[in-house]
């Protein structure tokens, strides 16, 4: 006899099993939100060919990318517009102040960028900032104790217009007044409507997005502050690199003279791969609408380059200010100014 089969017994569907079926895609994608983010554009734009799903996180990054190129980092956000070609924003690394750049100090590689404001859980974003100081600065200059200069404006550390002097000073670490103190302006990042516009000759640059009067602090220029090594170091391969055309560096030097007018300090400030908005001010022959000033914090060990508005600025027009005076022809790159007095190449000068 041939034995009958038994017949099979009926399961009914495991709910929990479906639940977890379902939840998985649902994870995925949650996950994908949270990495995307720490991603170059490059490799953005890849991920996103894999799927539809992908497709549409790296959009609404890149979205979110283009309407705040400060990751929320200054007061008021600094959208990227661009009517020229199809690149949405300019990648790098935001930091709203110096950082260091040494062994003891490694930049970071990676840095999250569009993240969802929906998520209840933020990474931790931002570029670490060191606070410079040193105790023979605080001995030199030893600050205010009033705590009331925002009341009386007759604070020891002198109030500047934006205009007259070169080197100005300010309430810092070693003062007793707070955050909101009135002669600190320059320590509370961009208070002014900003936006980086594509030109098809400069290539990005940065704009007033309102009227800015003159004397009103701009922006500083922040960035890593190297070592004259490395800075030359680095100036000689920004230089093989602009060989190709297609690469702009952002490599700053400043040189404060000493009271004896015997020696200098010399700032090397790089915004190439970590910095703020001003990497985007363009030169000008004319001089620009911005005047450039080293800001001395009280108890701050190294000044900070500052930008403040020398002319009243109109509302779309463009932020520049002069290079400076130097020009070496055979590494020096052409001008695109469009001033009157344009001199046909960008400054430069042996790093």
């Amino acid at each position: 006899m041939h034995q009958q089969p038994s017949p099979k017994r009926y399961r009914a569907p495991n709910k929990r099993h479906n639940q977890e079926e379902n939840d998985k895609p649902r994870s995925l994608l949650e996950c994908a939100e949270l990495v995307l983010p720490w991603l170059t554009p490059s490799e953005l734009a890849n991920i996103s060919l894999t799927c539809k799903s992908l497709h549409r996180i790296s959009k609404s990054i890149t979205a979110l990318r283009s309407s705040d190129a400060s990751r929320a980092f200054e007061n008021l956000p600094i959208p990227f517009l661009n009517s020229v070609d199809t690149q949405p924003y300019a990648f790098f690394l935001y930091t709203p102040s110096q950082i260091p750049s040494s062994s003891s100090f490694v930049s970071p590689q990676r840095q999250p960028w569009g993240w969802s404001s929906s998520h209840d859980v933020q990474p931790n974003c931002g570029v670490e900032t060191v606070r410079l100081t040193d105790g023979s600065a605080e001995n030199a200059w030893g600050g205010c104790a009033c705590g009331d200069c925002c009341v009386d404006n007759e604070c020891p550390c002198s109030r500047f217009d934006g205009l007259e002097d070169v080197v100005v000073r300010e309430c810092g670490p070693s003062c007793g007044c707070g955050s909101e103190c009135g002669n600190r302006s320059t320590q509370r990042g961009v208070s002014v409507k900003l936006k980086i516009v594509r030109d098809s000759n400069k290539g990005w640059s940065l704009c007033a997005d309102d009227f800015i009067p003159t004397g009103r602090f701009v922006c500083e220029y922040a960035g890593e502050l190297l070592t004259t090594n490395e800075a030359r170091r680095r100036q000689q391969k920004y230089d093989d690199l602009a060989l190709g055309g297609c690469f702009s560096s952002a490599l700053l030097v400043v040189r404060e003279h000493l009271p004896s007018r015997k020696a200098c300090l010399r700032l090397n400030i790089d915004a190439t791969r970590v910095g703020n908005v001003a990497r985007f001010i363009n030169h000008s022959c004319d001089g620009g609408n911005l005047s450039t000033v080293l800001v001395r914090s009280s108890g701050a060990l190294l000044p900070r380059l500052c930008f403040f508005a020398s002319k009243d600025i109109k509302e779309g027009e463009e932020l520049t200010f002069s290079y400076g005076g130097v020009r070496l022809r055979s590494k020096g790159s052409r001008c695109c100014c469009g001033s009157s007095s344009c001199f046909g190449w960008l400054p430069s000068e042996q790093t």
